[in-house]
């Protein structure tokens, strides 16, 4: 067997493989060989088959099973042994008049390469790196929600302005019955609560749903319908107040704080304000780093700069896919996947260049922090290493979460690496106005 390439520009190459019948005919024979020992054909023993009718009846098909299996073998062999980059898969080159009764063959493949470029990790313009801060108003509307989550319902006869009602939706037009309850201060229609307010339990009220809540997420929920069919629904529902409680804060005291935080842990409401500030901006922190890792990838795809070959790119998707495509669908689909194939390119040389490596012990543990940190917004603030070990490992034996959080753990490994390297300018926002920057 012979293999060679000719280069045709730098992104584009052919290479050709030439097979003789000294590379395919002892295991084509073996192959042969051995259906004639297994052969059951009507007015012949078993094993006693001549082998030309074995010949005749199979051996084209294993010819070109094994002639398959030496061109993949030895051309994956070659392009490793080459250390060529190649882009996609290899694309055999159509031959017009191919005739299986030679024994000689020849192939052709062609290659798309990857690009040779260089992506410097000091930018030349600064990023903005955002430090979220929680200001002290956030602070206090947390510490408000926190006094009211844990504090007490008061049962009142009459609903006033900070109430919460419980009661039953009702509009049979539109099939809706369902109990909810709504927090007075969540309403924004005026005429709604003027309605509301100084009723009495038993009572029932019309309310329209347009522009009922401050968010409109809330319509669907109290209604019991889709969120698709509450985004456009404009009518009058009836509620029937079943029952009307005033929430009493609870109190900034040692009690307050140990179901918060755990016990002495936290002594006095300054003490609660720093740890909930504390907390805020480490939670910020995935946020502000998720917004710097896109920033980078944009900066990176926009300012490195290299060709792709893309007609070969472009035929390759249009004979890989799961169906044929015309020209131009498969045109249209390299043009979608060429962003993300570019930063493909440029992810894998820097992780190259910087030895980025992932290595098992080390994806354990990234693992046990993951299943802690989900264990604690269950309660479980202090697992067992044993039961962590356990869970890690069972989450490691199935591949779609090894490559998920392979994925992540990559995507951290870089992050620090831009980190130190490219050249930032820190922006202090608050979270309200790191949103509307960011979010629009």
């Amino acid at each position: 067997m012979n293999i060679t390439k000719e280069q045709i520009d730098e992104l584009n190459a052919v290479v050709k493989v030439a097979i003789t019948k000294d590379d395919y005919q002892d295991k084509v024979d073996k192959i042969l060989k051995d259906y004639r020992k297994q052969a059951k054909i009507p007015g012949f023993r078993k094993g006693q088959v001549p082998i030309g009718l074995i010949k005749k009846q199979y051996g084209r098909a294993v010819l070109v099973d094994e002639v398959n299996k030496l061109l993949q073998d030895n051309l994956n062999k070659y392009l490793t042994e080459e250390k060529l980059d190649v882009l996609g898969n290899p694309l055999p080159k159509q031959q017009d008049n191919f005739d299986w009764d030679k024994e000689d063959f020849a192939f052709e493949f062609e290659l798309g390469l990857a690009p040779s470029f260089e992506v410097p990790l000091k930018t030349k313009k600064s990023i903005t790196r955002y430090k979220i801060v929680a200001d002290k108003k956030m602070v206090a509307e947390q510490v408000e929600r926190m006094r009211k989550q844990y504090g007490k319902l008061v049962t009142k006869a009459a609903v006033e302005k900070k109430d919460e009602i419980n009661g039953i939706f009702r509009n049979e037009d539109e099939e809706i019955e369902n109990k909810a309850t709504i927090e007075l201060e969540k309403v924004k229609s005026k005429k709604a609560l003027g309605a509301l307010i100084g009723k009495k339990v038993g009572e029932t009220v019309l309310l329209n749903t347009k522009g009922l809540f401050k968010e409109d997420y809330l319509l669907s929920s109290v209604l019991g319908i889709s969120q698709e069919k509450a985004k456009d629904l404009k009518t009058d529902v009836s509620f029937t107040i079943e029952e009307v409680n005033e929430r009493e804060p609870a109190q900034l005291d040692q009690d307050f704080f140990d179901k918060l935080f755990g016990k002495d842990t936290v002594t006095s409401e300054d003490e609660m304000k720093a740890r909930i500030k504390e907390d805020s901006e480490k939670q910020f922190e995935q946020q502000s780093d998720q917004k710097l890792l896109n920033d980078i990838t944009e900066y990176f795809i926009e300012n490195t700069k290299f060709e792709l070959p893309s007609e070969f790119l472009t035929k390759w998707i249009q004979m890989t896919g799961e169906k044929p495509l015309s020209p131009e669908e498969a045109t249209e689909e390299f043009e979608k996947s060429e962003k993300g194939l570019r930063y493909q390119l440029i992810e894998g040389k820097i992780i190259k260049e910087n030895n980025l490596e992932i290595q098992f012990d080390e994806l354990k543990e990234f693992a046990k922090g993951f299943i802690k940190s989900q264990m604690a917004q269950f309660g479980q603030l202090d697992p067992q290493e044993e039961e962590l070990d356990n869970i890690a490992a069972r989450v490691l034996g199935n591949q779609d979460e090894v490559k998920r959080l392979s994925e992540q753990l990559m995507s951290q490994k870089l992050l620090n690496l831009y980190k130190d390297k490219v050249n930032f300018k820190v922006k202090e926002v608050t979270y309200e106005n790191f949103v509307k920057e960011v979010y629009g």
